[in-house]
């Protein structure tokens, strides 16, 4: 058997995910952020999206139960404050690593930005007693995904 053969052989065994992501309609997420759900796997219960957030949205508090990471495409996001205020100040073309158990009270978007973003695990949203509020977690983000391509098919 040739290599090309012996490849293909394997290869049947996976599906690669593909997506264009310029042909999907941004969800709504929560007030002034959308999604756009690009993977959700209950293996490993990482997730995958691209954020749109309008100017002057913000993500709630909330706990990373699953280490996360970003990259800035457009526009400018603010973590704890952003860098005025012993935060993160992030740029396009950043990238950005959240530790599994990191806490953020607020991140903000002071100009309307658009961010790759993959979390290992859930986020815990919670109120400012620390009481959770919503999980987001695989099945969340999976159900997102679900609701928009089935909103795209019935166009």
């Amino acid at each position: 058997m040739d290599k090309t053969e012996r490849d293909a052989l394997q290869n049947a065994n996976f599906v690669d995910t593909y997506i264009h992501t310029d042909g999907m309609a941004w969800t709504p997420f929560s007030e002034g952020i959308e999604i756009k759900v690009l993977r959700a796997t209950q293996e490993t219960g990482t997730w995958t999206a691209l954020f749109r957030c309008a100017q002057g949205s913000a993500f709630a508090r909330h706990e990373h139960l699953g280490a996360g990471e970003y990259l800035m495409l457009s526009g400018k996001m603010e973590v704890r404050g952003g860098v005025e205020k012993g935060g993160i100040t992030a740029y396009p073309g950043d990238y950005g690593y959240e530790p599994n158990g990191m806490i953020h009270d607020s991140t903000c978007f002071p100009e309307q930005s658009v961010f790759y973003f993959t979390n290992f695990g859930p986020i815990r949203f919670m109120d400012d007693e620390n009481k959770t509020v919503f999980v987001l977690d695989w099945q969340a983000i999976a159900k997102i995904g679900a609701e928009s391509a089935k909103a795209r098919a019935a166009e």
